[in-house]
């Protein structure tokens, strides 16, 4: 199966790079046409509509956030292209977002086309665009979360996770319905990606501090779901700070 795409660059020798990589090692993907702008991707977009957008996250006059928004009755896939930006990626992150980092690396490259692949063969019903944009208009803690499971993915609100627990390769989720999700990240990943109000106080438990109810001088945190979580010496500081 061909996957219908096309590219938005501002720079002639980034789209010929991607595209020069693209014909080489992603057979599967179809180049419909190019835009080196938000002006002419828009259009575009319209026109092709396309499976797949590869699009760069900074240029000039808008960025890719703005050709998402104005694209937003399309439905399609979209593969970012950005260069480090603590800001962008946990945005991206958030939403469950393909993105690779610039200079382009071809094995991320291939990974991040297959996994576009994966998701239009499984007919997946989850529009991480639409999330993308819902959360960039909100404040963190009222941001969603994709989280990818064994069985596929759930949305959460980031104000309804109570804490975070390691467990191997995999992380646990519990939110203040009584449910728990195993989630297919390690909780490194959950570390750089939450904001305030969720702390780090052990290696394996991530909090959110709005259920915390008590904090004991033996070293332990009592949240709202009875659960009680050591907090590690060096977390310690860190956590307290919170409430200080």
């Amino acid at each position: 199966m061909k996957i219908r795409s096309v590219i938005v660059d501002d720079e002639k020798i980034a789209r010929d790079v991607l595209t020069n990589y693209l014909t080489k090692y992603c057979p599967q993907i179809e180049i419909l046409g190019q835009a080196e702008n938000i002006k002419q991707a828009v259009p575009l977009i319209a026109e092709k509509q396309p499976q797949l957008v590869f699009l760069d996250v900074e240029m000039p006059f808008g960025n890719a956030f703005d050709v998402l928004e104005a694209t937003n009755e399309f439905s399609y896939e979209t593969i970012f292209i950005t260069a480090f930006s603590q800001y962008s990626l946990r945005a991206l992150n958030k939403s469950a977002s393909y993105y690779i980092l610039k200079p382009i690396d071809i094995q991320e490259l291939i990974l991040a086309v297959n996994k576009v692949a994966e998701s239009l063969e499984k007919n997946e019903e989850i529009n991480r665009n639409k999330i993308l944009l819902e959360n960039l208009k909100l404040k963190p803690e009222k941001q969603q979360l994709i989280l990818p499971t064994l069985q596929g993915f759930d949305v959460v609100k980031t104000e309804d996770i109570v804490r975070l627990q390691a467990d191997g390769n995999f992380t646990q989720v519990y939110l203040t319905d009584g449910t728990k999700k195993m989630v297919c990240r390690f909780l490194k990943h959950f570390d750089d990606l939450l904001e305030k109000p969720f702390v780090r106080v052990h290696r394996s438990h991530i909090i959110n501090t709005n259920f915390v109810k008590s904090y004991h001088k033996s070293g332990t945190a009592t949240l709202s779901d009875s659960t009680e979580i050591e907090i590690s010496g060096s977390f310690k500081d860190q956590f307290l700070k919170v409430f200080s």
